[in-house]
């Protein structure tokens, strides 16, 4: 598709979408006109006529920018001021705008923190450093998506002193992404589809219709541009018989409403993209097949006249069943609120009516930006609107994440927390109190939802007067009442795999780690001291705080304890753990070949040996004329500590000293267990191959397989088998079975195996 043709879709789409678009400002060129247009912006619905801030802002702004330029070949001082643009949309308040126009001199210029705290104030700073990004990462340690976590997580935290400070994001988002075509196509999906997982979501979560709807869209455009321009094009090609008919029904219900003695306003829209885009995918339907992709919107007053629209809008057309929905006596946690319902129009063609006073219009439109608590009379005083209450949701996210160490874990669950608030179900409590939940949530998720205490000591559930199991699936406008019992033992592991909402899992898994951290701690030391016990590997040399530290920035933990605990309940493989604390301490202790090593070689290559049976290079002590043979429990290759044991017809058989069977060989046996040995200068003659099983564990993805086979192929090593496993956390454990010569030549190939991206850990298998 070339320009050109891109260029007329958008300017054909562009009026089925101008009741949500926040006005795009950058078809202008000049920073000049741009800021008159701000300016312009501002002034028609700020209070106060004083744009001295805004003035000093933009000029410090400018000269910070001077020199650099975006990748459109623009000046960059055009970025912040379309943010600003954004949200003068949004009819922030002046300390928003100015934080806007300064939203990038801390991460991009010379500025710091610091002088724009003297410059400009302690709340604009504040504003400032929530929106830049983390820029003291050390990349090389951290992957891209450890680096997005942690910005989130900045992003949350600044967003609990001051929820402008995502409202800014959002428009730096939105700006980016219509100026996204200047970036190459990798980049172009890697921003879409974060847009599209995070700043949508959030978007819709804090209410802003006209941020989120654009959002969705333009990642639409970059993650399926054959799917937009289709839809585009198709949703264009009858754009004027499509008008017409919404027209046509505005005005009937106009005549309706104005007979009926309402004063209102009414219109028509056609849905966006998106919208339309993921309807066809969720009911697996075509273009023509949507019947709702037009909506007639009713504004009255007061809330009984949205009531009596409804009733004369259906005393004119027929409502289908089970697609009326009450968002006004029960809101949505993002603050929305109106009546939808859908009905047969004249033609027999469905269509959606939405019925809303003009207080729950500019909620709709503008969200948690409408009703902000900074938001300035007439004479200039902040006044506080106390809409913080609307903002549990946040104050959630903030709680489990302060406890959630593995940044991984935190980004995985946000996604999901947020993705699963557009499908919600309302129950109540006995009491008549509304709650909201997630659809597919469970008694345990009502429990939580009331009160962690509440989870802890739930024993059972009522629903509707009648005992539940706690699987059960809670339906609209279910009564539920959960028993508690003081003698409860807490909560289930198993209710991890019942329970659909993120805070319930997290008050769950909480619970775990605050009831048995200690026992955790102790068991997880414990299966360290023995995983090194049996492979004869020095844990003391290991177990240094330098090293330590290493592990727990690997694996995103605050403290050596949680790294234990982690061990304790299953959370790290203690062969993971030793693995990085064995890779940090020979970083610092290279191996270093001296004359004195050379000569005490040589003088015990020379050495007499107490032996009488070798075959390929074992010596058994103390035994004549007895066959052996190397135990195919734990496959022993030269350079491992061995032992013998003599069995029952069939000669010595050879074991590592780390094998399972011989750790728990009861105590009867083991006065047949004799000493063994390698013959070291018959391990360099005979060249003889020997058999090895490792397990190599690692994070699941395409080519992870292929990636491990080429480390083999490479060194030309037969692989005699090979097994793959993937757990429900997505982990992979490839067990594989291969011939090598020594435990030198092992070792140089699980070095190059942990080399590989997304393995974990490498081990040998012990039986």
């Amino acid at each position: 598709m070339t320009d050109e043709t891109e260029r007329q879709m958008k300017e054909q789409a562009q009026p089925l979408q101008n009741e949500y678009t926040v006005a795009a400002p950058e078809d202008f060129t000049s920073p000049e006109e741009l800021y008159d247009q701000l300016l312009a912006r501002v002034r028609k619905y700020h209070p106060s006529g004083d744009i001295s801030l805004i003035h000093k802002a933009y000029t410090v702004a400018k000269e910070a920018h001077k020199d650099q330029r975006r990748k459109s070949g623009e000046p960059y001082i055009i970025h912040p001021i379309c943010v600003a643009m954004i949200l003068a949309d949004l009819e922030l308040d002046k300390e928003t705008i100015v934080a806007a126009l300064l939203h990038d001199v801390v991460e991009d210029t010379v500025l710091t923190l610091d002088e724009i705290r003297q410059e400009f104030g302690e709340e604009i700073a504040v504003l400032v450093d929530g929106v830049t990004k983390l820029t003291q990462l050390n990349y090389s340690a951290h992957s891209k998506l450890e680096i997005q976590a942690e910005n989130l997580r900045k992003m949350f935290l600044a967003m609990a002193r001051d929820i402008r400070v995502i409202i800014i994001k959002l428009a730096d988002r939105l700006h980016n992404m219509r100026t996204l075509q200047y970036t190459p196509p990798e980049k172009q999906r890697e921003k879409a589809r974060e847009t599209m997982d995070i700043y949508a979501p959030l978007a819709q979560r804090l209410g802003i219709a006209k941020v989120k709807v654009e959002l969705d869209d333009l990642s639409l455009k970059y993650l399926e541009p054959e799917v937009y321009y289709d839809l585009v094009d198709k949703i264009v090609y009858r754009k004027s018989v499509r008008e017409e008919y919404v027209q046509s029904i505005a005005a009937d219900v106009q005549k309706h409403i104005e007979e009926a003695g309402i004063q209102a306003r009414i219109g028509g829209r056609v849905k966006h993209f998106f919208s339309i885009y993921k309807k066809m995918v969720n009911q697996d339907k075509t273009l023509d097949q949507i019947y709702d992709l037009f909506a007639v919107r009713i504004i009255v007053k007061t809330i009984p006249e949205c009531y009596a629209a409804l009733g004369v809008i259906h005393e004119m057309y027929t409502p289908i069943p089970g697609r009326f929905k009450d968002y006004i006596a029960m809101p949505k946690a993002n603050m929305y609120q109106s009546l939808h319902t859908t009905l047969i129009g004249p033609t027999g063609q469905p269509f959606e009516i939405q019925i809303r006073t003009e207080e729950m219009h500019r909620t709709a439109e503008y969200g948690i930006a409408a009703h902000w608590k900074y938001k300035e009379s007439s004479d200039g005083k902040k006044v506080d609107s106390q809409e913080e209450e609307k903002l549990s949701w946040l104050r959630q996210i903030l709680e489990w994440q302060q406890d959630m160490s593995d940044n991984k874990e935190f980004l995985s669950l946000l996604k999901s927390d947020l993705n699963l608030f557009s499908d919600q179900v309302y129950c109540f409590t006995p009491t008549g109190d509304v709650k909201n939940l997630v659809n597919g949530s469970t008694p345990i998720d009502f429990a939580y939802s009331i009160h962690s205490a509440v989870g802890n000591r739930m024993i059972g559930a009522r629903v509707n007067g009648k005992l539940v199991p706690i699987d059960y699936k809670i339906q609209n406008g279910d009564r539920i009442e959960v028993l508690t019992s003081q003698n409860s033992k807490g909560p289930s592991r198993d209710w991890l795999s019942v329970v659909r909402t993120t805070q319930a899992k997290n008050k769950i898994n909480q619970w775990f780690k605050t009831q048995l951290k200690e026992e955790n701690i102790s068991k997880g030391k414990e299966m360290l001291q023995q995983y090194c016990k049996i492979r004869s590997i020095a844990l003391g040399s290991l177990n240094k705080p330098e090293y330590q530290s290493k592990v727990m920035r690997k694996y995103g933990f605050k403290d050596w304890e949680s790294v234990l605990a982690a061990v304790g309940h299953g959370g790290l493989k203690e062969g993971q753990v030793i693995n990085k604390l064995l890779d940090e301490y020979s970083k610092a202790h290279p191996k270093t070949v001296t004359d004195e090593t050379v000569l005490e070689n040589v003088e015990n290559a020379h050495s007499p040996k107490d032996a009488s049976v070798k075959k390929g290079g074992i010596v058994v002590k103390g035994t004549r004329d007895v066959a052996v043979r190397y135990s195919k429990c734990c496959s022993p290759v030269p350079g491992d500590e061995i032992v013998g044991f003599i069995t029952r017809g069939r000669g010595v058989s050879i074991h590592r000293t780390d094998c399972v069977n011989i750790i728990n060989m009861p105590e009867a046996d083991r006065a047949r267990l004799v000493e063994a040995e390698w013959q070291e200068p018959a391990l360099v003659e005979t060249g003889e191959l020997y058999s090895t099983e490792i397990n190599i564990y690692g994070t699941n993805r395409s080519g992870l397989l292929v990636d491990v086979s080429k480390v083999l192929t490479e060194r030309k090593i037969d692989i005699t088998s090979v097994n793959v496993r993937i757990n429900k956390q997505g982990t992979a454990t490839i067990n594989m079975t291969f011939d090598i010569r020594s435990t030198e030549e092992l070792q140089e190939i699980v070095d190059r195996l942990k080399r590989i991206t997304s393995v974990l850990g490498v081990e040998r298998a012990t039986g």
